[in-house]
């Protein structure tokens, strides 16, 4: 599958082919634009190409402007330092997004899910006016998040509120803790569905198993090989979640609003 890198740092963009190349060996990245100006002679004179990766803030102007005058129907991916309100605005609009610096496992979902995009042929048309007026405008954002979860407790349903969750985990099947200690199953088949109904200025992503809300964390520990362990308040003090020291300075940023 051949991809196409658009981004104005030098250094980055080449950190990204080694990271696109290591994730799936497969893929041939076959260029690397640095600004808008090349973009627009490139796709002028080639055919698009499976998948492209693309920054959103370039150096002679935002990459959004490539749409006004080519058709692009090949998955893209934006690789972005903009805001949580922003990169969810790029996922609720049919594309997908990768934080700088980017996540080798997340890299790897992304890829996955364009391979079968473009397999399957079946892309649902990306609402790039609707994305630029969400980037643009955050706060109208706010109301897109889920506000609460039905869950099944001894042949009855209780409705869970959003902001009494302090803990979403994946064992054999996703739970939630409540700041109160009761926990529920929740029926959802991944963590990944569930993180995308979250606000992500309350709720981060610790790792695979964990989503965690700001509000439920007690402290941040060092440990070994520049890892985090975060400790959660009681009654959930038992649980202790490790996180990856690649994922520890958007952490910190996180935390530090």
């Amino acid at each position: 599958m051949k991809a196409l890198i658009i981004e104005d740092e030098e250094i980055i963009a080449n950190l990204l082919q080694q990271k696109i190349e290591k994730a799936d060996a497969t893929i041939d990245v076959i260029a690397k634009l640095p600004s808008l100006k090349t973009a627009r002679r490139w796709f002028s004179s080639n055919a698009q190409p499976d998948m492209i990766f693309m920054d959103i803030q370039l150096s002679d102007g935002v990459s959004f402007d490539l749409f006004e005058q080519f058709t692009l129907t090949c998955p893209i991916i934006f690789t972005t330092a903009y805001d949580e309100y922003a990169v969810r605005a790029i996922k609720l609009n049919g594309a997908d997004y990768l934080l700088k610096p980017v996540d080798e496992e997340e890299l790897k979902k992304a890829i996955i899910k364009c391979k079968k995009i473009v397999e399957n042929q079946n892309r649902p048309p990306v609402d790039l006016m609707s994305l630029v007026r969400s980037i643009m405008n955050p706060n109208e954002q706010q109301n897109t998040f889920k506000e609460k979860f039905v869950v099944n407790s001894r042949n009855q349903w209780v409705i869970v509120n959003t902001k009494d969750i302090a803990v979403l985990t994946k064992d054999a099947l996703n739970y939630i803790y409540l700041f109160n200690g009761e926990r529920y199953i929740l029926d959802y088949d991944t963590l990944d569905e569930v993180e995308e109904l979250l606000d992500p200025r309350q709720f981060y992503r610790a790792n695979r198993q964990y989503i965690i809300n700001i509000d439920a964390i007690a402290a941040v520990k060092p440990s070994m090989n520049s890892k985090l362990l975060v400790k959660m308040k009681g009654p959930n003090d038992k649980v202790e979640i490790d996180m990856s020291r690649e994922k520890a300075p958007l952490f910190r940023k996180w935390l530090n609003r």
